[in-house]
């Protein structure tokens, strides 16, 4: 991958405000319901197994670049309160969930979910076996910060039964840590991941950003250097998302000048060539794992999925979200909980569950969200594999994007064949902008929406 003018110009012609595409439609269409009984009818009459996701939001500090929902607080009884709450709102979801159907998956996401204690830790496992029965191979993880690990976070989430875990680096570079506030020693690093592998956590990920102030070439390279040294299971190498209109605490990173286009392709290229050569496979997006992950595995297979989480191998699940801003994703609906502690508890107290907004999935919504994931995950689409899977003329159905895909073909992005396409090496770094061709609710590319796709 050589950084050649070529490039340059494909990144000024495809780097426009676009979709993640973790869910289809995306979460800015969903809508307000009065009464979301229809958001709650898979969850009351469905039989498939359960993904489980806690949103755990408190941080002691705010990382500059942050984009998640997060409430930064030193109060240590914000987390016991939480739970309280946390306990309310199963108490009230049960009332909607029959019993009988397994978790299959179990996810502690935030936020910080070390923020909460060892014993917080515990009772929250209490609260949720009370609810949930787990299949015997369930997959269990959690998204650490090493700064505010110790050991007995860690023996509490083993406890519980996780094997898998996340922790940002981000940048390894002191100067780069001090502008986006997050001061983290490699010594603290190596200390995590020696702790999670003693306690039996085989599947580790480590999360890097570049596009970053004061990234550079060089910079970054000794970055990858000290987390090749952590030997992870899986990489997730994230593109930092400017969204100030969202995040206003981003607007001081503009004062440090972020990369510009050629600086941020040079980071990305250095990511795919150093870690490949590491013996990681490049999945696609923003992941990375070795040879005999499952990510791997059910890419090479065809039975890869993407959704809220990311990439995931646990496909015909329900996601069910528990905890502030959380999302969850039934077989006909998507539905999102309130995003602030205020709310959140009032909806509580009245005996309400803490639904925000949502959205009913039609046919054709179903259609195109199986589309664009096949895309994302395969790099491949097999228009007769897909006619016969929904009973549609697939390239009469989709002709208006497939007319759209002929310029990013002609660009190196995409090979069209009369039976399918299939995404370049080049086009990997502009999945989402294939992916957009076939999104039938995408309004004019315009700031303040969506980060840029590249």
């Amino acid at each position: 991958m050589q950084i050649t003018e070529q490039y340059l110009r494909l990144i000024e012609k495809y780097n426009r405000p676009g979709p993640r595409y973790t869910s289809y439609p995306p979460a800015n269409h969903f809508r307000e319901y009065a009464d979301p009984v229809p958001l709650l009818r898979s969850v009351e009459t469905g039989d498939a197994p359960l993904s489980l996701y806690f949103h755990l939001p408190f941080c002691e500090t705010l990382c500059w670049f942050c984009g998640c929902h997060m409430i930064p607080t030193l109060d240590r009884n914000q987390a016991t309160d939480y739970l309280d709450l946390l306990e309310k709102e199963l108490a009230l979801f049960a009332q909607h969930h029959p019993s009988g159907r397994e978790a299959v998956q179990l996810h502690f996401g935030g936020g910080t979910p070390n923020f909460f204690g060892p014993e917080q830790i515990d009772r929250l496992a209490a609260l949720i076996d009370r609810h949930f029965k787990f299949a015997a191979d369930a997959e269990k993880s959690v998204e650490l910060d090493p700064r505010r690990l110790s050991p007995a976070h860690v023996e509490a989430f083993a406890r519980m039964g996780l094997t898998r875990a996340s922790f940002g680096v981000q940048d390894s570079n002191p100067e780069v840590q001090k502008v986006i506030h997050r001061e983290q020693p490699q010594a603290m690093n190596v200390a995590a991941m020696e702790t999670l592998r003693a306690n039996g956590f085989d599947s580790v990920n480590v999360d890097l950003i570049y596009g970053l102030p004061l990234q550079t070439p060089e910079t970054f390279d000794r970055t990858l250097d000290q987390v090749l040294e952590l030997a992870p299971d899986r990489f997730a190498v994230f593109n930092y998302a400017h969204v100030p209109w969202m995040r206003p605490a981003q607007k001081i990173l503009e004062k440090a000048g972020l990369p510009d286009a050629r600086t941020k392709l040079q980071l990305l290229k250095l990511c795919i060539e150093r870690l490949t050569a590491a013996g990681y496979v490049y999945i696609g997006m923003d992941h990375f794992a070795l040879p005999d992950d499952e990510l791997v595995v059910a890419q090479r297979e065809g039975s890869l999925q993407r959704n809220f989480q990311g990439y995931s191998t646990r496909a015909g699940v329900e996601i069910c979200g528990f905890g502030i801003s959380s999302i969850s994703q039934g077989a006909d609906s998507y539905r999102q909980n309130v995003k602030d502690l205020v709310s959140y508890r009032a909806c509580l107290q009245r005996g309400q569950l803490p639904i925000a907004k949502g959205y009913e999935l039609t046919d054709e919504d179903k259609l195109r969200a199986d589309v664009i994931m096949r895309l994302m995950c395969d790099l491949a689409l097999d228009f007769g594999a897909m006619s016969a899977k929904w009973g549609i003329d697939f390239k009469r159905h989709f002709a208006d994007a497939l007319a759209q895909m002929e310029e990013p073909a002609e660009d190196g992005l995409v090979e069209l064949t009369a039976t399918g396409l299939k995404v370049t090496e080049r086009g990997r770094l502009f999945i989402r902008n294939l992916a957009m061709c076939f999104d039938a609710y995408l309004e004019p590319a315009v700031e303040g929406r969506y980060s840029r796709t590249v």
